[in-house]
């Protein structure tokens, strides 16, 4: 019997699909998009503007559909995250090798257990400080902070319209709008 090989990053690069990511050693299909996840995730970015500007609080760059590298066999593509510029003073090229500062996904049907249980343990363990869950269909967002060395739930954001939540809390974000009000 032989034994498995766990995929690397190497594998992903050289993978002839395009939605696909490295989760545990395995190349794994990313869900196919929904117009409800396609909708948050693009509400989420615009009212995050501000951070990425200089013109406003700034000091960050955001960021959808970007691949990052943790381990060489780990390399997750997160709906939207964020680095402080002050660890990453100008934008990378190709897949990022430094853990983002937050992170946000927007839970698909069907892959709840990567975004609450896979995901979370991964950015733990590289401390990444922020992490957000967003269900689209219950119109909730969860807000996790890291907290020594675990993470805990600093926000349970349902039926709220508007919010300042952190990392972000310079601003007041539109939740309203992000969960899908009009």
């Amino acid at each position: 019997m032989e034994a498995h090989k766990l995929k690397t990053i190497d594998d992903l690069l050289l993978h002839q699909e395009e939605r696909v990511e490295l989760i545990g050693g395995e190349i794994e299909r990313r869900p196919m998009a929904r117009f409800e996840h396609g909708i948050v995730q693009s509400r989420a970015s615009r009212e995050l503007g501000p951070m990425d500007r200089k013109s406003g609080p700034g000091g960050w760059w955001i960021a959808t559909e970007v691949s990052v590298a943790y381990e060489s066999h780990e390399c997750p593509t997160h709906d939207i995250a964020g680095w402080r510029r002050g660890r990453l003073p100008g934008p990378p090229s190709g897949v990022v090798e430094l853990p983002p500062d937050w992170v946000c996904e927007i839970v698909s049907p069907g892959h709840e257990r990567k975004d609450t249980l896979v995901l979370p343990l991964l950015l733990q363990r590289h401390q990444v400080p922020y992490y957000w869950l967003i269900w689209p269909e219950d119109r909730v967002l969860i807000a996790h902070a890291l907290d020594a060395g675990h993470y805990r739930v600093t926000a349970t954001l349902k039926d709220v319209a508007k919010a300042r939540v952190a990392p972000f809390d310079a601003i007041e974000l539109d939740l309203a709008y992000i969960l899908g009000g009009e």
